[in-house]
């Protein structure tokens, strides 16, 4: 079968096509045949080398979320699910392939109306938006912040809040279009990706992390939250934690989030609901763009370059 490999960490000229075995699904697994495949901001991040630290050796097969049929399960799996569409997460990687392996507690049936591509771009992406907003403890009324609305978590993040009752929602973004794109989704202010002219918000949800936080720190209200759910631009300066100490009266918060401490269980119900809400057409999965899975490299280029909104899904 068809595989996207990373041979050389960096740009995405390191990416490349293999042609390896189809794999046999273990006990507790089941294997997917392809129809689409997310590409995410973690891809793109591990691509690069940034995580380097954690073990990514050449060869690596990105890739955590696919959507397509079930063909094999392995031992100890219900052989119902043999034939049905499903959601799967496969990890930190093996997704760039067109046959994907996972546990069978990392699957979830499609609703009939849900397209394997909306499935792929909201199931990782709607979740963290979710449990992200949970970790900063935002209640109705308040305002927030998305930093980097442009993506799929983002766009999730936008949605959910004004959905939740925010007071506004706020959004750094690109370019005018991208800003138009994004009220219609519940944004009310739109501000440049440096954030020009926003201040006093409850929650700060950002994707981006990098060089600015200290900045977005401190547009923070009185008790005001930031969570950190993605470093599409790398690791923040070491000595970030400054900006707090020295608006010590105003109580800030400042916090991570990874979904990877969140019980499946939850994630499950969380995405079955957001499934079915998309599925009714009241959760928007905004597709940005489908390519030949031979073109994983041109979609980390596009990534890179900034010209995705939503997400691009790869079809074998």
């Amino acid at each position: 079968m068809k595989a996207i490999e990373i041979r050389t960490f960096g740009s995405p000229d390191g990416m490349a096509v293999a042609d390896i075995r189809i794999p046999s699904p273990a006990a507790g697994q089941v294997l997917v045949t392809t129809e689409a495949i997310g590409v995410g901001g973690v891809d793109a991040v591990i691509r690069r080398g940034t995580l380097g630290g954690y073990g990514f050796r050449e060869g690596h097969i990105p890739g955590s979320e696919v959507a397509g049929v079930v063909t094999a399960v392995g031992a100890g799996v219900d052989r119902s699910w043999v034939g049905r569409r499903v959601w799967a997460f496969t990890g930190v990687g093996g997704g760039y392939v067109e046959h994907a392996v996972a546990a069978v507690e990392q699957i979830l049936a499609l609703p009939e109306h849900l397209s394997p591509a909306a499935a792929v771009t909201l199931g990782s992406s709607g979740v963290v938006a979710h449990f992200g907003l949970a970790h900063a403890r935002f209640a109705a009324g308040e305002s927030v912040l998305v930093r980097g609305a442009g993506g799929s978590i983002g766009i999730s993040a936008v949605q959910l809040a004004a959905r939740a009752g925010a007071a506004a929602v706020a959004v750094t973004t690109s370019s005018p279009e991208r800003g138009d794109r994004l009220r219609a989704l519940g944004a009310v202010q739109v501000l440049d990706r440096a954030g020009t002219g926003g201040a006093d918000y409850d929650v700060i949800i950002d994707i981006v992390a990098g060089a600015a936080v200290p900045s977005f720190l401190g547009k923070l209200a009185p008790n005001g939250r930031m969570v950190v759910v993605g470093i599409v631009a790398g690791y923040p300066p070491a000595d970030f934690g400054m900006t707090m100490m020295t608006a010590f009266q105003k109580s800030l918060s400042f916090a991570t989030f990874s979904a990877d401490t969140i019980d499946h269980t939850a994630q499950r119900a969380i995405r079955a609901e957001q499934f079915a809400a998309a599925a009714r057409g009241e959760l928007d999965a905004v597709v940005h763009e489908l390519l030949p899975l031979e073109q994983a490299a041109l979609a980390h280029r596009k990534m890179d370059a900034g010209e995705v909104f939503g997400r691009i899904v790869l079809t074998p």
